[in-house]
């Protein structure tokens, strides 16, 4: 996600707090084993705006928490991020993420996968050693439910049968249920009474699936150097993402079969032809459209909170979400 000058303003309200967070990353990612903080180390460090625990110390600064537990779940939320990327990356067979190559590619996928299982495992001793329940619990639900979700995903390859209420469920599980998590810590770690809570969550669970829709409407509608990833890799994958699951229900018998072909081959080399349809059909709209929706739904949510820069922060980081490009 490229910073616009005022997604870079909404930023700003945490950028000390950030700084505080990459400490206590550094000082965690120690291990006796060198190629655990080598590999760790390259897939945090290579960009991303860190939406996760921005959003975690934006629902602290709402709420009026300033203890310093909060970097620490920071730095575990990205863990946990982190884990799964590299995680994803291998079941992908991915070789490219944010403009250059995968831990994967670089080092291998064994040491993907184990590194991945270290970055697991430092979280939950992160959680232990801040001694709160609500918060473990929390956060051992989010990834329970991650995990099923990446298992359902994978499921649901090459299905070209499946409809926008299962593409949702995989991906309110696998990517906005971490969203959900960081937002609700904010409240937990603020004491807010429960009504507050659950608008955080809603907030959360709503800018992520919004922050994916966005992304797959990227596979078809962005810029390959921009976005740092290979345009068409979910169609290479057998993913039936929103766009096209709209251009199948909004496209002509031949348009349907063409979509329909390339999700249960994986083929790309009808590409050009499918973006063709996703754009002809109005998919692109459609999608763009439903995580407007969800964007809207997430700004409810954050009206519920004190009015203060960083709720307003809140409010602007889910309207900025739908002039992504990247």
């Amino acid at each position: 996600m490229s910073a616009s000058p005022s997604t870079a303003a909404i930023l700003a309200l945490v950028a000390d707090d950030m700084r505080e967070v990459d400490k206590v990353i550094a000082h965690r990612l120690a291990s006796g084993v060198p190629l655990v903080g080598e590999v760790a180390r390259y897939i945090i460090s290579a960009g991303g705006k860190r939406l996760r625990p921005v959003l975690l110390l934006l629902t602290c600064g709402a709420l009026g928490y300033r203890g310093a537990q909060r970097h620490e779940l920071a730095a575990v939320v990205e863990f946990i991020h982190t884990a799964t990327l590299l995680h994803d990356d291998v079941v992908d067979a991915s070789t490219l993420r944010r403009g250059r190559p995968t831990a994967n590619e670089t080092f291998g996928n064994p040491a993907s996968v184990l590194v991945g299982d270290f970055l697991y495992s430092r979280a939950f001793q992160m959680m232990v050693e801040g001694g709160s329940m609500r918060v473990m619990q929390i956060l051992a639900d989010a990834t329970n439910v991650i995990a099923e979700g990446e298992v359902l995903q994978l499921m649901n390859m090459h299905d070209a049968s499946l409809d926008e209420a299962a593409y949702l469920r995989v991906i309110q599980s696998k990517t906005a249920k971490l969203f959900e998590a960081s937002a609700r810590i904010g409240a937990v770690l603020a004491d807010s009474p429960p009504a507050v809570e659950e608008a955080c969550a809603r907030y959360g669970q709503a800018l992520g699936t919004a922050f994916q829709v966005i992304d797959d409407v990227l596979d078809y509608d962005g810029d390959a150097a921009e976005m740092g990833k290979n345009l068409g890799d979910d169609l290479r994958e057998g993913k039936a993402t929103l766009p096209l699951i709209a251009a199948m229900r909004r496209g002509d018998a031949r348009q349907r079969d063409v979509v329909r072909q390339a999700i249960e081959t994986g083929s790309v080399t009808e590409l050009t032809a499918i973006v063709d349809i996703v754009r002809q059909t109005g998919a692109l709209e459609a999608t763009r459209q439903a995580a407007a929706a969800e964007a809207e739904r997430a700004m409810e949510a954050a009206r519920e909170l004190p009015r203060n820069e960083h709720s307003e922060g809140l409010l602007q980081l889910a309207a900025q979400l739908l002039e992504r490009r990247s």
